[in-house]
């Protein structure tokens, strides 16, 4: 009897307990539940929250036509949220400015991908080149990139890729983009002509006070006359939209600034028929002169660029070591000889550099972004030689892995790599963070 009762005792303590612990762990899951749901009901400054569309690359083509055709039906609602965004975040810095590709496009809105399927490119020595692999990349799985974006293998065209883009730059305190522009009816090797995209990016970048400078490409057949043709198609046509660039000179007159890519590919004695005060054809002293940036690569290119008549230099290339005008180490001589010479210097910073998805062959030129260390040492670089205006490699050049636009983790058919253990928008927030630096001109 004294056994049996001891065993019921046993029994009932055991079940008294298991009743407790089984009631501990609902309340406990009942927290976590109502903890997640409040979780997903805060606002994430840089997640995916703030992207049109950002989970459109898990859907079937028929859906993205479906989300599409009537990307934003309430245009008020559209507006106050613009309008919620402007005042949260603070005025953007017009001495930050960023390098902007519109070559990007797909099925939906160009009719093919461009650019997503960009071609692997064979070494220039046909020894090297026939060990690596070759072809083109298949979108959307498979794309020209090391990094997957956020709104997926997307079109430049499309108004709500555009508008993500901006609003996207605006909470970084991205000031100006510089957009790749290459005249009328001219492409890149792997697009097609872009320049009817302008409108939509002027238009969408005033709804987000940014403003709009041109990166001036080397097209087929440029020279000093050409060059003249197309500052004064660019004036003529988006000189009057009030999102068009003008920078404030010291004089406290405002022009508008074009950046030159490859400007060295044209002798000094061409550039000086343009932009010498003095020569018969100078665009100098009418309406169409202008702040001209050329690209600094050599050192030797630092006279060259003093006496074709430039205003001024930019490095471009986001990779420390590559170039001598992208060697961190060198920015504060560039900046003395500019400072000496009555030249502006805009040092290039970049999260880092990663093109072996179309160049197989170039691995000894990446360059880690360390969790974004690798990009803060760039900004502090510029910073320390004394910089005021600062040029982002890039916004959105995927083909060499330079953007801060939102990227993804993305498996597959290739093994992209991602801003984990931080969040998309992680290069956002750096930039932000580091645009008080450069606050004066």
């Amino acid at each position: 009897m004294v056994n049996i009762q001891k065993m019921a005792r046993f029994r009932l303590k055991s079940c008294l307990t298991l009743f407790a612990l089984a009631s501990f762990i609902f309340l406990i899951i009942v927290i976590l539940k109502f903890s997640i749901q409040e979780a997903s009901d805060l606002p994430d400054a840089f997640g995916l929250e703030v992207i049109p569309h950002a989970n459109r690359m898990e859907k079937s083509q028929n859906q993205l036509q479906a989300d599409n055709a009537t990307p934003d039906t309430d245009t008020k609602e559209v507006n106050m949220n613009a309008e919620t965004l402007l005042e949260k975040y603070s005025v953007p810095n017009y001495n930050f400015h960023t390098f902007y590709y519109t070559w990007y496009g797909n099925p939906q809105f160009d009719g093919k991908y461009l650019h997503w399927d960009h071609p692997l490119l064979p070494h220039w020595d046909s020894k090297v080149a026939a060990a690596f692999p070759k072809g083109r990349h298949s979108p959307p799985d498979d794309i020209g990139a090391n990094f997957y974006p956020a709104l997926g293998a997307y079109s430049s065209r499309d108004p709500t890729v555009i508008d993500a883009h901006m609003r996207q730059m605006r909470m970084a305190a991205i000031g100006v983009l510089a957009i790749s522009w290459y005249p009328p009816g001219m492409k890149d090797d792997n697009g097609e002509a872009t320049d009817d995209i302008v409108p939509l990016i002027l238009d969408a970048a005033h709804k987000y006070q940014i403003r709009v400078t041109f990166h001036i490409e080397p097209f087929k057949g440029r020279d000093e006359k050409t060059m003249f043709d197309c500052v004064k198609y660019i004036v003529e046509k988006y000189g009057e939209h009030p999102a068009f660039f003008r920078y404030k000179t010291k004089t406290g007159k405002t022009l508008p600034l074009y950046y030159i890519y490859d400007s060295y590919l044209l002798s000094p004695e061409n550039w000086a028929r343009l932009l010498n005060p003095n020569a018969k054809t100078s665009i100098r002293n009418t309406p169409y002169d202008g702040i001209f940036l050329a690209l600094l690569v050599e050192e030797k290119h630092k006279r060259a660029i003093l006496s074709s008549g430039f205003d001024g230099m930019y490095t471009y290339f986001a990779t420390n070591g590559f170039t001598y005008g992208s060697s961190y180490r060198n920015w504060k001589s560039i900046k003395a000889f500019c400072d000496a010479s009555s030249l502006i210097f805009v040092p290039s910073v970049g999260p880092g550099y990663i093109d072996t998805n179309i160049r197989p062959w170039n691995s000894q030129n990446t360059r880690n972004r360390i969790k974004g260390r690798y990009y803060e040492t760039a900004l502090s670089a510029a910073a320390e030689a004394g910089a005021q205006v600062v040029s982002i490699t890039s916004f959105n050049e995927w083909h060499e892995g330079t953007q801060i636009e939102m990227a993804v983790p993305k498996a597959g058919h290739t093994a992209y790599l991602d801003y984990l253990p931080h969040k998309p928008g992680n290069y956002l927030q750096i930039t932000r963070k580091w645009a008080d630096t450069f606050s004066g001109e």
